[in-house]
């Protein structure tokens, strides 16, 4: 897919609007033979100071498990996004097009007790109806493909 093939959507999907204030999401983490190998929740407080949008994630695993993601991202001049994380490697980087974002990064993924693996993961935000934020991530080492994440946004009310 490319950003391009969502340019003529009714949708527009701004990040930083979208994601100022309060979010939930609920996901799952398949492994590469579509098999559920993780659940969470995670609550969003998102903040744009006009130039940095900080999301602060608490993420709530189904065994219980408690995490904490903090992001800062940065619209650029062209429209484009980039963003660090505690535990992204390096920078991500994301383009619009229409209703969709393309956001690509390396995360510092911990695999057991403290040990880290640095995977690709190759995100796709699209916007639905009603304020729904679709999120389908391929997750990746060395080209190949080791799992899916999917998630679904949606907007809490303040």
């Amino acid at each position: 897919m490319k950003t391009d093939d969502f340019k003529n959507s009714a949708q527009r999907f701004v990040l930083e609007e979208y994601f100022s204030g309060k979010t939930r999401a609920w996901g799952l983490l398949e492994d590469r033979f579509g098999t559920v190998r993780r659940q969470f929740v995670v609550d969003i407080d998102g903040k744009w100071d006009g130039n940095e949008l900080t999301l602060n994630e608490d993420f709530i695993f189904a065994d219980g498990e408690k995490s904490n993601r903090v992001w800062r991202i940065r619209k650029l001049a062209d429209g484009s996004y980039e963003g660090r994380a505690n535990d992204v490697l390096g920078v991500a980087t994301g383009i619009v097009g229409g209703n969709a974002l393309h956001w690509r990064y390396v995360l510092d993924l911990e695999i057991f007790k403290g040990r880290t693996m640095a995977v690709q993961l190759d995100d796709w935000m699209i916007l639905q109806p009603h304020g729904v934020l679709m999120n389908r991530a391929r997750m990746s080492k060395f080209g190949i493909e080791l799992g899916q994440i999917t998630i679904s946004f949606s907007k809490i009310s303040e």
